[in-house]
């Protein structure tokens, strides 16, 4: 018996971004949450790929950011996990050391230049430690919590993220150029309408 394919057409499968706001005060309902609609209005914005998203509201608490972090990659199946609050130097700022504690792979360049785009804009950049990291075949960063900051840092280290994506085996990502223009090696560039 012979199966032929050649008539289906295969779809790229969706980028599945999990979004998670950490704060006990939005959390508690003290007050309105502005991470999660900053992390949506850029997404919508600068993705041209087919994109889902799960969101999360959860306190500072590690062993909870932790849970949350396991469940949206190992469970729901995110590509890609950010993260906003809770990466200064504050008792209650965990959000970095849950972020290690999942993580299979520490990618520093991401720490490093995230500070970098924030300290064009404030000096106090300097107390934050926001890191990326790698679990399984899934990107996490942390992100800082105001909207104007959200925006500044996912303009300046996003263009490397498709590109880790791909190489942690998550979906091929496009963007529109004129919000964020992705870099990839050309020899990863596939032509607009390519399968796989």
């Amino acid at each position: 018996m012979c199966l032929c394919f050649s008539s289906l057409t295969l779809m790229p499968a969706p980028l599945l971004i999990g979004l998670v706001s950490i704060s006990d005060r939005a959390s508690a309902g003290a007050y309105e949450d502005k991470g999660l609609p900053g992390l949506t209005a850029w997404f919508t914005a600068a993705l041209a790929s087919t994109w889902t998203m799960e969101k999360r509201l959860i306190p500072d608490d590690q062993p909870v950011i932790e849970r949350t972090l396991i469940e949206l990659i190992d469970t729901v199946g995110c590509h890609l996990v950010l993260t906003t609050g809770g990466t200064g130097p504050a008792s209650r700022d965990v959000t970095p050391e849950a972020t290690l504690a999942i993580a299979h792979k520490v990618l520093p360049g991401f720490g490093e230049q995230m500070r970098q785009v924030s300290l064009q804009y404030v000096p106090t950049a300097i107390l934050s430690r926001q890191m990326g990291v790698v679990r399984g075949r899934a990107l996490v960063l942390n992100l800082p919590g105001q909207p104007k900051a959200i925006k500044e840092t996912l303009d300046g280290v996003f263009p490397a993220v498709p590109y880790c994506l791909d190489l942690i085996g998550g979906p091929y990502v496009e963007t529109h150029e004129e919000v964020c223009r992705a870099f990839r090696p050309k020899s990863a560039i596939r032509e607009a309408g390519s399968k796989g």
